[in-house]
């Protein structure tokens, strides 16, 4: 079983962490019979234990935090208005995050998370992609990433971006469908009531 981390702070967007935490929390073996068979633990985790409050006032207390998680397999940057506070001023999120990228095996974002990655020197000389309205605040901030419009996602190996809010659902099932095979991807869209279609990325 893969551990998924989902970094969440103040004015996160809803949806980009949200929609992974549910792709990942369903996702289940094809021969499932039971609930318990999951192929992926699914936790939130925040700089401090305190409650954080996402964009439209939903709150979430977090399951563990930069000081007490458990060792992590894939790791995922959400954006929302949050997401540019981190970018400016929240050195002790990047440095953390800086210290996970050589640990785990896959680290994302979705939607402006990506700008979170890119400060951090990530994306450097790699292709990448955020929510269309901030394509050009990407490409003109960070010159050094290959920024592509249009596009659900971007699987760049151990790095994979997505464009805004619900792509992040589609890049999620892109991910189970590398990591457990297609079937499985299919049947947790299915599971989830989610039309999803996988894409060349």
């Amino acid at each position: 079983m893969r551990t998924v981390g989902i970094v969440i702070f103040d004015n996160v967007e809803v949806l980009d962490a949200c929609g992974p935490f549910e792709v990942f929390s369903v996702t289940r073996p094809l021969d499932a019979k039971d609930d318990e068979a999951r192929l992926f633990s699914v936790l939130t985790i925040a700089e401090t234990s305190r409650t954080v409050t996402c964009i439209g006032g939903l709150r979430i207390e977090p399951q563990a935090t930069f000081s007490d998680h458990p060792p992590l397999d894939l790791l995922i940057i959400p954006g929302g208005h949050g997401a540019r506070h981190v970018q400016q001023y929240n050195p002790v999120l990047l440095d953390w995050l800086a210290a996970q990228q050589p640990q785990v095996e896959i680290l994302a974002s979705v939607c402006t998370g990506a700008f979170v990655l890119a400060q951090g020197g990530i994306l450097n000389g790699r292709r990448a992609t955020t929510h269309w309205a901030r394509i050009d605040t990407l490409r003109e901030q960070f010159p050094q990433v290959q920024v592509l419009s249009d596009v659900r996602y971007i699987d760049d190996g151990a790095v994979l971006t997505s464009a805004g809010i619900s792509a992040g659902i589609d890049m999620s099932l892109h991910l189970v469908a590398r990591l457990h095979g297609i079937e499985v991807a299919t049947q947790t869209a299915r599971r989830m009531e989610y039309d999803w279609t996988p894409v060349d990325s």
